[in-house]
């Protein structure tokens, strides 16, 4: 792993054209070689775009391997690059909302998209955060990746095991919730509403957390620019009247605008992962 890391290191001196193709070229070694994650990934794209072809599927399968071995490689630059590097090369629309942020408790929603990490840079170039984090199991990886994602601002990091109340805490304290809502952790704390055209179990915390503190939710999504040219961060308006009364359809609405941006981005949604791994009672599995 050292020796990994002082690869992106390394690489992190290049220029992100260099590096973007390097990863591309990893990426398309992966789709070829990495059979279960291929199929974990074209699985996820028969259930949830079964209008596509096959052909078409496949097609958006490999530039999803080619995206996320870019964004692997590109976190040296994330990790050790300066801060105007990363100023110029991250285009933040419309601008981090510092002031809204400040007036009350918020969570920044961050769905898992290949530049999330990106999305977390930009929001701590300028303010502070806190979120859950699970520890590595290689302890230099886990080092450089704390360090990594902390040496903007200070972070708070908590892990799920805690629950929600350091969370809670933290936000009362001013500090904005940076959250990744959709991994499929298991049926606790989850309810199963549609995702596409499937039915995957969704965390509810965002809702119940935000029913809990009052917090506005505000969606944050990191795309890549084209060209090489860097990264767009996305911040969207805030939900209104959200969560409402019913934690269910709050749920429901949150994954429907996960689908819409990854209708928009379809190859950087983060498709390797088993989403749909938990099934309602009686429903076989489908991978």
């Amino acid at each position: 792993m050292r020796i990994a890391l002082a690869f992106l290191w390394l690489l992190h001196w290049l220029p992100l054209c260099v590096i973007g193709r390097l990863g591309e070229a990893i990426g398309r070694f992966l789709y070829a070689y990495k059979k279960k994650r291929r199929h974990i990934t074209l699985t996820n794209l028969r259930l949830c775009f079964p209008e596509w072809s096959e052909a078409e599927r496949e097609a958006v399968a490999k530039q999803h391997f080619q995206a996320y071995a870019r964004s692997v490689l590109e976190r040296g630059i994330l990790w050790w690059a300066s801060e105007a590097r990363l100023r110029r090369l991250i285009r933040i629309e419309p601008g981090v909302p510092v002031e809204q942020i400040a007036a009350k408790p918020t969570i920044l929603l961050c769905p898992h998209f290949v530049g999330l990490d990106v999305a977390g840079v930009a929001v701590m170039l300028e303010s502070s955060l806190c979120s859950i984090y699970t520890k590595q199991l290689n302890d230099a990886f886990d080092k450089v990746l704390r360090k990594g994602r902390s040496r903007f601002r200070p972070v708070k990091l908590f892990s799920r095991e805690e629950g929600v109340k350091p969370i809670i805490r933290a936000m009362r304290e001013g500090l904005p919730f940076f959250m990744l809502p959709d991994m499929d952790f298991g049926a606790r704390d989850a309810a199963f509403v549609p995702f596409f055209h499937t039915t995957a179990a969704t965390l509810t915390a965002p809702a119940r957390i935000a029913a809990a503190t009052g917090a506005q939710v505000i969606p944050v999504i990191a795309t890549y620019r084209p060209h090489y040219a860097g990264w767009v961060v996305r911040f969207y308006p805030a939900w209104e009247d959200y969560p409402g009364d019913d934690l269910i359809e709050a749920t429901r609405r949150m994954n429907r605008f996960i689908e819409a941006r990854s209708r928009e981005v379809p190859a950087e949604y983060f498709w390797t992962h088993k989403r749909f791994k938990t099934r309602p009672p009686g429903e076989p599995g489908v991978y």
